[in-house]
């Protein structure tokens, strides 16, 4: 039982860097991208190297452990590289797939039932954290929608109020509201 606790404590420890290396802006050029893989790299190969001094299953979960840092930190650096909605979103599904990695790994402590029973607990916590990935893409999307519809609402009341006016105010007014609703 402590041995569970000791590598849940170590997946939400992994959690935790997980969340905190999310916090990059997407303003980084190739010469920090490059530096940044670089940094994931060598961590990944001290990470795996730290694995060797376990043994049986727990040097297989800390393998796990790495591999899933490794995955969700590439997946981060691609989206704060690109700053693309749906990259940030790889980045939820990584860390859902990290996860349960390191989750069925642990089950292998286990036998008979209670091992059937630890992957079936896994493998609905990686539905559930897939599907609010995706319920996640979703909402996002329906914000730049709705965002999109009232530049769109705002725009035409204010080339409506530019029909009252006539000649050189009237081009001013238009472009104007072009330019605050980035029209063309």
């Amino acid at each position: 039982m402590n041995t569970i606790r000791q590598h849940c404590k170590s997946a939400l420890a992994i959690a935790a860097i997980f969340a905190a290396t999310g916090a990059y802006a997407a303003t980084m050029d190739k010469t920090e991208y490059a530096a940044s893989k670089d940094r994931i790299e060598a961590t990944y190969k001290a990470d795996k190297a730290a694995c060797d001094s376990f043994s049986g299953n727990a040097k297989d979960i800390c393998v796990e452990q790495a591999k899933g840092k490794q995955s969700v930190a590439r997946a981060e650096l691609e989206a704060n590289y690109s700053g693309k909605t749906a990259d940030f979103n790889k980045v939820e599904v990584a860390k859902a797939d990290s996860t349960y990695s390191v989750a069925k790994e642990m089950c292998d402590d286990k036998g008979g039932n209670a091992k059937d029973v630890c992957v079936a607990e896994a493998k609905a916590a990686h539905t559930k954290a897939l599907a609010d990935a995706k319920l996640s893409k979703k909402v996002g999307a329906a914000r730049q929608d709705a965002a999109d519809d009232k530049r769109e609402a705002n725009y035409k009341v204010e080339a409506q109020k530019c029909d009252s006016l006539a000649g050189d105010a009237k081009s001013a007014c238009i472009t104007d509201a072009k330019a605050r609703y980035n029209k063309s």
